[in-house]
């Protein structure tokens, strides 16, 4: 798969989470939409993407998750990281649930930017 900008890569890493534990809250889609928002000041065809996503089996999430996260870092600040973070954050934590599987892909994006936060 071809490298993914970051504002790309931050849009699949939060369908991916908002879809691990097998359920769509449209509050988790209120977050993703924020972000679009924030990130992109205009209106963008996320088609081609919906694609990639709908048709990722479940079992290549993590894979998937991991390339996005790896692709949002090269192209990111420390502050954009943080920003993200905090969107990953807000989306688990939108349909008032926070299951094992969303835990996982939560943990995995902080244990890869860690590193930052001892400096």
């Amino acid at each position: 798969m071809e490298k993914m900008n970051k504002v790309m890569a931050g849009y699949h890493m939060l369908m991916i989470l908002s879809q691990v534990d097998g359920e769509f809250d449209h509050s988790e889609g209120k977050v993703i939409i924020n972000y679009l928002k924030e990130a992109f000041p205009f209106r963008v065809n996320l088609d081609g993407e919906m694609d990639i996503i709908s048709t990722l089996p479940t079992e290549d999430y993590f894979i998937h998750f991991n390339n996005a996260m790896n692709d949002f870092y090269e192209d990111s600040t420390q502050q954009e990281r943080v920003d993200f973070l905090n969107f990953a954050v807000k989306l688990v934590k939108a349909d008032k649930k926070i299951t094992p599987e969303e835990n996982k892909f939560l943990k995995e994006l902080f244990f890869a930017w860690d590193s930052e936060h001892e400096e």
